[in-house]
């Protein structure tokens, strides 16, 4: 599903339990937030998905929400790259921020 920032600014106190902060190629970033057991992407307007240019750019542009968890999801080609069959290797994941429970 998706969520605008508007729309997210709609909501009554919402507080987003993470925020996975996804590197894509290209020096682009997107945010992915999962808040009431639901997965969202964040997009624009136009139902496109919302690009940024540094990880920095998403948490700036989401600083005033309640967010208990960031982490930067960053993908691995290593495989291919040194020629072995492409695997579903897990994404590695750097912990940002993360709140006290």
């Amino acid at each position: 599903m998706r969520i605008t920032l508007d729309q997210l600014r709609s909501l009554q106190s919402p507080v987003i339990d993470l925020l996975e902060i996804l590197s894509l190629e290209g020096q682009h970033y997107m945010a992915r937030l999962s808040m009431d057991n639901q997965t969202l992407l964040l997009s624009e307007k136009n139902g496109t998905t919302s690009l940024f240019r540094g990880a920095w750019q998403i948490q700036d542009t989401l600083a005033s929400f309640d967010i208990r968890e960031t982490q930067v999801v960053h993908p691995s080609a290593y495989h291919e790259m040194v020629g072995m069959e492409p695997t579903d290797v897990e994404p590695m994941r750097i912990r940002v921020q993360r709140q006290k429970t």
